[in-house]
């Protein structure tokens, strides 16, 4: 059996199995998409880097916030416009496993820099007088450092389970890129271990943030109802609630695809889920979080 195995050094991303003009109106609108992410999160990151007065912690987080989600697009959304145009183009297994990499570092960044701002925004709403105590740059910078660090090695953890792993064809992965778990599903051996690591880091990355997170916009939220200016509360209600929006959007379709039982959630249902956090979410972000900030 081992001398008619052939080592696989490409995949073939099946990416979404639909007509040739499908695949046309689905690269029009992913392109789009992608340009708006690229625009509003480079103006988001240029406008707080070369304003003196956007240099707060809040700006400082939305900053990091922005450059993830230009990795982010820019790691996922090409290869998938590729493969839209071309869907017999290869990836290759080094391009493949570099794709993985990236896409767990910049994903779990995103939600630990989520959790970050919601404390921010916490601090700031509910202790303001101790905001500039609390919150000082040397905090935020190790905030900030802690999130992108701790990111990257959790990947790196996965990556090397991966490698560990044989790859014997089929050279088939069903997604629009090297998702960690359509990768996994083509490994020629038992992949216990790689599944028992992603559901664990998924829950500390996933389920723990969004709980601190409701916790802090829930007592933001308490704080707002004791303001006596019904515009202020009017004002600062609406800014939350987009921001809950964001986060439900983000964290509910990460949890359904890395913590719920994965027999209820076909593999094209999957594919949408992660539509929304690949092209629509890092789109959303500046829109939410920044753009409709005075300031800016």
């Amino acid at each position: 059996m081992e001398e008619n195995q052939t080592v696989v050094t490409e995949f073939i991303l099946l990416g979404f199995c639909l007509g040739s003009r499908i695949h046309l109106v689905l690269f029009g609108l992913f392109s789009l998409c992608y340009t708006f992410t690229l625009l509003g999160n480079g103006v988001i990151l240029g406008l707080i880097c070369l304003e003196f007065r956007l240099h707060t912690p809040m700006y400082f987080f939305l900053a990091n916030l922005a450059l993830v989600d230009i990795a982010y697009a820019c790691n996922t959304v090409p290869q998938t416009l590729v493969n839209l145009l071309d869907p017999d183009k290869p990836i290759s297994f080094a391009g493949c496993m570099t794709q993985t990499c990236l896409f767990m570092t910049f994903g779990s960044t995103q939600c630990l820099l989520l959790v970050v701002m919601s404390h921010d925004r916490y601090v700031a709403v509910c202790y303001p007088l101790h905001y500039t105590v609390t919150m000082n740059w040397r905090v935020c910078t190790i905030l900030a450092a802690a999130s992108w660090i701790f990111s990257f090695l959790l990947a790196l953890v996965h990556l090397v389970l991966i490698l560990r792993l044989p790859f014997c064809g089929p050279h088939e992965i069903n997604h629009f890129f090297c998702e960690t778990l359509s990768v996994l599903k083509l490994a020629c051996a038992d992949t216990t271990l790689n599944k028992i690591i992603i559901f664990t880091a998924s829950v500390f990355i996933l389920v723990g943030p969004i709980c601190f997170v409701l916790v802090s916009y829930t007592r933001i939220l308490m704080a707002i109802l004791r303001i006596q200016s019904k515009g202020g509360s009017r004002k600062a209600f609406s800014t939350c609630s987009s921001h809950l929006c964001v986060l439900g959007l983000y964290f509910g379709s990460a949890i359904i695809m890395y913590v719920a039982p994965k027999s209820q959630h076909p593999e094209d249902q999957q594919k949408i889920l992660f539509l929304f956090y690949s092209f629509f979410n890092p789109m959303l972000n500046p829109l939410i979080y920044s753009l409709r900030n005075a300031d800016v």
